[in-house]
């Protein structure tokens, strides 16, 4: 590909390692259709290849008619063993063969497992970028062959990638210490958010503003929910807890965490009080989930684990309150804007609990300043031109 004219010059773009698109599964799905979408607007061919299988959509009035392209980006399944431990890996080894041998002047790979044919994609003359969402082989999800995988797929976006995008400082200190290998740190954006009186979740959930404390994401082991759980068992408040998302190939992770509400420190099962104030709403999406941001006292966001918390950047987009981890991924996002605990610390996180719940003025000066700092600093345009800037040139 030239770049003696990249100002005006329109590239044609692949991108896999996602699920789906368009979907809210997961942080990665997000950034794909974000990039993909604004991209196509500005002139670019992009195809996203889709992992097979089901899943959950959204905005499926936005598709053509036969299904092969969202909002101008065009649409390929790829072949896919729908097993759990092989969707991802088949997925991505088809998509990778089908990137390589199409007529793309790039190949963008989301996460590190998918990075494994890497080297193949540049045999076939392919400018090659990567972005790390976050160090997954240390989820705790993963089997042996999964963890393997992931390993072999950073170790190859490290030998053969042109670049690699990372969300945080602390992935990107990971990359030089452990292979000397420099990254590009280009953080998520997030869209302004308009506010939603509760509706949807008046009549389903009876929950009014202000009325609950929001956890709102994936329910894995490294999101710290079981944290949250016991911290709110210790609460003296009249909030209730709204546990928002679904499973992630965490079955039993997500099963646990509802034994845990319901049962006391003795075993025994708990009153209907305690059962009523823990709501597990499962996966939402559309005005449900833009109710629920919009009407928390507090979102709480427990994590152990980040990559670049997208689930924060939209919580603070609708101007809540944040209480979360002190993990650098969650901190270095909420700078003063938000208030965090230590991380895997129960007793510190029910104290900061019972402080926001108890001082409304605090949690009012958090919600004042959220929204118009938080979209200051990541927006999704920025994102996107420093991200073409990679795909030309080489030094961002």
């Amino acid at each position: 590909m030239q770049t003696s004219t990249r100002s005006n010059e329109k590239i044609n773009i692949a991108m896999f390692g996602h699920k789906h698109i368009p979907s809210r599964e997961g942080g990665v799905e997000i950034v794909v259709e974000q990039l993909s979408v604004r991209m196509v607007r500005l002139g670019h061919k992009v195809t996203c290849y889709n992992r097979g299988g089901s899943y959950i959509m959204q905005d499926e009035a936005e598709y053509d008619e036969d299904r092969n392209r969202y909002r101008g980006v065009k649409i390929k399944k790829a072949w896919t063993v729908n097993c759990k431990g092989l969707a991802a890996a088949s997925s991505s080894f088809f998509a990778s063969l089908a990137a390589g041998l199409g007529k793309y002047d790039v190949v963008h790979i989301h996460a590190e497992g998918p990075c494994l044919l890497c080297g193949f994609l540049k045999a076939c003359g392919k400018r090659v970028i990567v972005t790390i969402h976050g160090l997954d082989h240390k989820r705790a999800k993963w089997g042996r062959f999964a963890s393997w995988y992931i390993m072999k797929g950073e170790q190859a976006a490290v030998k053969y990638a042109d670049e690699i995008i990372v969300l945080s400082k602390p992935v990107q200190d990971y990359f030089m210490e452990l292979y000397g290998r420099r990254t590009v740190l280009i953080p998520n954006g997030v869209e302004e958010a308009k506010q939603s009186e509760p509706d949807i979740i008046k009549t389903k959930w009876g929950l009014n503003k202000d009325d609950y404390i929001l956890y709102l994401g994936r329910i894995v082991p490294e999101k710290g929910v079981h944290y949250l759980i016991e911290a709110y068992k210790k609460l003296n408040t009249d909030k209730k807890l709204v546990i928002a998302g679904g499973s992630s190939d965490t079955d039993e992770y997500y099963n646990s965490l509802k034994e845990a509400v319901f049962a006391t420190e003795g075993g025994e099962t708990s009153n209907k009080k305690e059962l009523k104030a823990v709501i597990f709403t499962g996966f939402v999406q559309g005005p449900t989930l833009e109710e629920l941001y919009s009407n928390a006292y507090v979102y709480c966001l427990p994590s152990d684990l980040e990559g670049m918390p997208l689930s924060l950047l939209e919580a603070m987009s609708y101007g809540n309150a944040c209480l979360t981890s002190d993990i650098a991924e969650c901190a270095d996002v909420m700078e003063d804007k938000g208030m965090t605990f230590a991380h895997g610390d129960v007793e510190d996180l029910t104290e900061k609990l019972t402080l926001m719940c108890g001082d409304k003025a605090l949690v009012d000066s958090y919600k004042a300043q959220a929204a118009t700092y938080i979209t200051d600093k990541y927006n999704w345009d920025d994102v996107v031109a420093r991200t073409l800037k990679l795909y030309y040139a080489g030094e961002e």
